[in-house]
């Protein structure tokens, strides 16, 4: 494929081009999934937590700032009552706490403690850590290179996903 000229629109893949891409991403779903990456994760930062508890906490960590229920169900891309479930459970064990909504005083957002932020912390290094291995040999041009393409992608498939449907399909 010659390169396009800068303006003018990428051509289309064909369909060959993405079908041969296919099983490559199937075999690593199902190797991420199978080799129990997540779960050793998990494992790492806390024995006694299960994946959705850690993802919780995971979810704000990334955020950065404490979340209502809705915002931390809608990034893990999972109902509510489910959220609300994880978030009792983290709360007994006093891992994440409700604050008042600074905007609206009826509402709560979900903070993480100290110690809810330490197995966080401990699930995302174990899980980069992991994956620094495997790009450990790969020259540091093709390393940033895999960041910055894996995060436009990420972007952009997360940003079509949101349109409204039928939106943004091809004919």
């Amino acid at each position: 494929m010659a390169p396009e000229s800068p303006g003018e629109p990428a051509p289309a893949l064909s369909p060959d081009d993405l079908l041969a891409v296919l099983p490559r991403l199937t075999r690593l779903r199902s190797a991420l999934s199978k080799g129990r990456l997540v779960e050793r994760a998990a494992q790492a930062a806390s024995p006694s937590l299960d994946r959705p508890a850690v993802g919780v906490l995971v979810t704000l960590l990334a955020a950065g700032e404490p979340l209502r229920i809705g915002e931390i169900a809608d990034r893990m891309q999972v109902v509510g009552p489910h959220i609300t479930r994880q978030v009792q459970a983290l709360e007994k064990r006093r891992l994440v706490r409700r604050i008042a909504d600074p905007l609206d005083r009826r509402a709560s957002l979900i903070e993480p403690t100290e110690t809810g932020n330490e197995v966080a912390h401990r699930y995302v290094a174990s899980l980069l850590g992991w994956f620094a291995e495997v790009l450990a040999d790969w020259p540091q041009q093709d390393r940033d290179d895999l960041l910055r393409l894996l995060a436009r992608f990420a972007d952009d498939v997360t940003a079509r996903l949101a349109l409204p449907e039928g939106e943004g399909e091809q004919a």
